[in-house]
């Protein structure tokens, strides 16, 4: 009676240990193949064994099946979308999408996408925007209009906010166009990204870009030039920021502040000590108040 009910846990694990000798066996002839040249990668049935051992229980087989998938490249494509797209296995789906990062082909920016704003699992999300991000250019039109949809939550957009960020100098073109946009979350994004582009290529044009969004007429918009101005340390916005500390809303002069205190310049305390003076928010007062002695300790540190 032992052995009867023992019976479908040792067909279980030897099933298990079947696929696992099978998938080593798989992954072994596979590199050979690559390995002498010899690999057939229009090999239909190879290809989706390959992508199905995506979903293995041992990670660093997960990771060696991706590898190879993504050495193989773009007669991989077709069948990782599948599986992207329909795998029942939310391991798989997971992997295929981190697969797809390595690959980087611009056609499968429709897929990612759907999969970015329609899979019911987090992890498939973000990295189905990764990939959106590591191809590149391809994907930043659609990055916009995530952002400029007012239905989308703020979790997604923050996503695809990050994604074009990442992108950086391949969408400049794409910024430029942006810029005048009706939508708050598509400017936001686009400062955002521009910083970036201007960390990597440190352009006049580019700076002067960000030192004219402190005059946009969201307030969302010019806290997040004065951030990043400030996160870029560019001292000649230092009298733009200035200037802000004496606009009507509090986000705007507490931005103002928090960034003029990053520059560290001691030009910056007699503006802030006369803000303090005329300061009336509670909030903004010690947001000022820390912007002085913040400076002031890193003048008495040089």
């Amino acid at each position: 009676m032992s052995n009867t009910s023992n019976a479908p846990v040792e067909s279980e694990q030897a099933s298990l240990q079947l696929a696992i000798a099978q998938t080593d066996a798989l992954l072994k002839e596979v590199n050979e193949q690559m390995t002498l040249g010899t690999f057939d990668s229009e090999n239909k049935e190879v290809l989706a064994r390959l992508v199905e051992s995506l979903g293995d229980t041992r990670g660093l087989v997960r990771l060696r099946c991706a590898e190879t998938l993504g050495e193989i490249g773009k007669p991989a494509t077709p069948f990782l979308l599948e599986a992207l797209a329909n795998h029942p296995n939310v391991v798989v789906r997971r992997a295929a999408a981190k697969t797809l990062t390595l690959i980087a082909d611009p056609v499968t920016v429709p897929n990612l996408l759907h999969a970015f704003l329609n899979d019911e699992d987090t992890v498939v999300r973000g990295s189905s925007v990764g990939a959106m991000a590591r191809i590149g250019e391809p994907s930043v039109t659609s990055l916009l209009e995530i952002l400029a949809d007012s239905n989308l939550p703020e979790s997604t957009k923050g996503h695809a906010a990050w994604a074009l960020a990442f992108i950086g100098a391949e969408a400049k073109e794409y910024l430029y166009k942006a810029l005048d946009s009706d939508s708050v979350d598509v400017r936001c994004a686009v400062i955002g990204a521009i910083a970036k582009v201007a960390q990597e290529e440190p352009k006049a044009d580019l700076f002067e870009i960000l030192i004219k969004a402190l005059t946009d007429s969201n307030v969302d918009v010019r806290c997040e030039a004065a951030a990043v101005l400030g996160n870029l340390a560019y001292q000649p916005a230092m009298p733009n920021l200035i200037e802000l500390l004496d606009y009507q809303d509090g986000d705007s002069r507490k931005s103002a502040a928090l960034a003029l205190m990053k520059m560290s310049d001691r030009a910056a305390l007699e503006p802030l000590n006369n803000a303090l003076v005329k300061e009336t928010e509670t909030g903004v007062q010690n947001v000022i108040k820390l912007a002085i002695s913040q400076i002031e300790k890193s003048l008495l540190d040089q």
